[in-house]
């Protein structure tokens, strides 16, 4: 059974990563800029699709790896701080803006969906998210971690969908607002970094537990 104190904080990572611009975010708005809220929610049905897939390879996969390697829990907690330190970076000093649109040729529903749900997999973060970070909040000393795993993978997946449900749906209207204030986006990376980063030294000096 998940308990609060696993749930929320993992649940404010999981807001922060998916408010953090990456290959699903930049290529659900430039579908929607280009063709249509209907194209940018047909895509990001891929995209659920993506992270079940590795919501559920990792699961079954931490469920043995904790259950036989007992050391392998510092490795992923070192791994998952600095997964968040790199993308604290990535947030601060790479990249352009998501908002930025690039021209994607119209495609056919069958296509969008294959679109998203191979952008996702092909994703590196989404990967990670679930490999490193994951295993940081489950208690084997609770029991069933399979189960733990899932609930947790399962809340990373609505956030998800929610946040870039709204993202397409305001695609247009953020990109105008961000276009002529650019003082937001720079605020929005800081903010975002900062946090990030935050998260990623609590992690590092979390003990075993």
């Amino acid at each position: 059974m998940v308990t609060l104190s696993q749930l929320f904080p993992f649940a404010a990572i999981a807001l922060g990563l998916v408010l953090t611009p990456g290959p699903n975010m930049i290529y659900l708005i430039s579908r929607s800029l280009c063709q249509g809220r209907r194209a940018g929610y047909i895509s990001l049905l891929g995209v659920a699709l993506g992270f079940l897939f590795y919501m559920l390879c990792a699961a079954a996969g931490i469920t043995a790896l904790i259950m036989a390697v007992p050391l392998a829990y510092d490795a992923l907690r070192i791994a998952g701080a600095l997964y968040l330190l790199y993308m604290a970076w990535q947030t601060l000093f790479g990249g352009k803006s998501p908002f930025q649109l690039r021209t994607l040729p119209p495609d056919s529903t069958r296509k969008l969906f294959a679109m998203g749900l191979l952008t996702n997999l092909l994703n590196p973060k989404a990967a990670i998210l679930y490999l490193t970070l994951l295993p940081q909040f489950i208690r084997p000393e609770q029991g069933q971690v399979l189960i733990q795993s899932l609930t947790l993978g399962f809340t990373q997946i609505t956030i998800s969908m929610l946040v870039n449900g709204t993202i397409i749906f305001a695609a247009g209207a953020i990109a105008t607002f961000l276009a002529q204030r650019p003082s937001w986006q720079k605020l929005q990376r800081w903010v975002m970094g900062t946090v990030l980063a935050g998260l990623a030294v609590r992690m590092a000096m979390e003990g075993k537990r």
